[in-house]
């Protein structure tokens, strides 16, 4: 049962300080999370917290700290490919959780035609949230030129496109993974590997793309004949694969730049009557654990751990946040290869 304080009232920031032996000063910068605290100033604010039963006002705090408590969390992508695509889904739901985990409200944010554009605008230069985490890949993005004026940090995903010069990224060894997917192909032995590719107004597909031509030594003619773009959709990476086996009837091996692509070029050389690793081994892209455990057959995939990304943009934004000094940088993740029965 909750203690009350020596007044009776509501127990104040004061009476956890004093319960703590510590000034207020360092009771809050406790309740704030702020690394400059010792361990023992830390434990003596937590009990006192938990044995007054302390709860923080956070519309006081809002008013004196000109802070909501809330990080928006931007995709700058058409609502039916965020629904529809497994990957997105998975993002969202680790911000969700990474932004809990920190006490932070997550605002979702769907930016793409002209009037998302203005309202994106109008909402994260108002005061609405403190932070943002920013999901805007495509070249030409007009929320990236939004972003750059705001009066607030953000962390981006990826590399966008245009200066990085002042921005903060997290980003995927993309064109590592790519190499590595496509040498584990040449290793098994194949010597006809196509790719399926991601859009090319992305620096992922690109990255991938590159990955692949530096492993095959592909130059501009061998490029256009042996890849296809499958626009990150699993219907497009059917298409592709079809497009693919039609131009390159002796085609041996696949690399295809997502999972979700991956499972439509399984669909294509399936009605194809291709077999699967026998005829064309197939290695996929994100290591969904949605799709590439459960394709037929499970599918070979470069993992990039999507949860660990957006668990290290939320802590470079607080860390922003706390005005802590950050070195604005793009921090590159490693990609590794996880080996199923598409391409053992």
């Amino acid at each position: 049962m909750s203690v009350q304080s020596h007044s009776g009232t509501r127990p104040t920031l004061e009476d956890v300080a004093a319960r703590a032996g510590v000034s207020r000063a360092t009771a809050s910068r406790v309740l704030n999370a702020s690394p400059r605290v010792s361990p023992e100033a830390h434990e003596a604010v937590t009990a006192a917290v938990v044995a007054l039963g302390y709860q923080p006002n956070h519309a006081a705090r809002a008013l004196v700290t000109r802070r909501s408590g809330a990080v928006a969390v931007v995709f700058s992508e058409p609502e039916p490919k965020i629904f529809d695509d497994p990957h997105f889904a998975w993002l969202i739901r680790s911000a969700a959780r990474a932004l809990a985990d920190a006490d932070v409200q997550m605002v979702l944010m769907l930016v793409h035609s002209p009037q998302d554009q203005a309202r994106a605008e109008r909402f994260l230069a108002g005061g609405h949230v403190d932070g943002a985490l920013m999901f805007a890949p495509h070249k030409g993005d007009q929320v990236l030129t939004t972003a750059r004026k705001l009066p607030l940090p953000v962390v981006y995903a990826g590399r966008p496109w245009g200066s990085l010069r002042g921005m903060h990224l997290v980003d995927h060894d993309n064109q590592g993974g790519g190499l590595l997917a496509t040498e584990h192909l040449l290793a098994m032995g194949r010597t006809r590997v196509v790719s399926v590719t991601g859009p090319l107004d992305e620096h992922s597909a690109r990255d991938r793309l590159a990955g692949w031509q530096r492993a095959v030594g592909a130059d501009e003619e061998k490029t256009a004949l042996m890849t296809e773009d499958g626009g990150f959709s699993r219907e497009g990476g059917k298409r592709a694969m079809e497009a693919l086996l039609a131009r390159v009837p002796d085609l041996d091996a696949a690399f295809i730049a997502s999972d979700h692509m991956a499972a439509g070029a399984l669909d294509a050389l399936r009605e194809a009557g291709r077999r699967v690793p026998e005829d064309v081994a197939v290695v996929g892209f994100d290591d969904h654990p949605m799709i590439a455990p459960h394709t037929a057959p499970p599918l070979t995939s470069v993992r990039q751990d999507t949860t660990a990304q957006v668990r290290h943009m939320v802590s470079h934004l607080l860390r922003l946040l706390r005005d802590e000094p950050v070195k604005a940088r793009r921090e590159v993740l490693p990609t590794s290869l996880v080996k199923r029965e598409s391409a053992p």
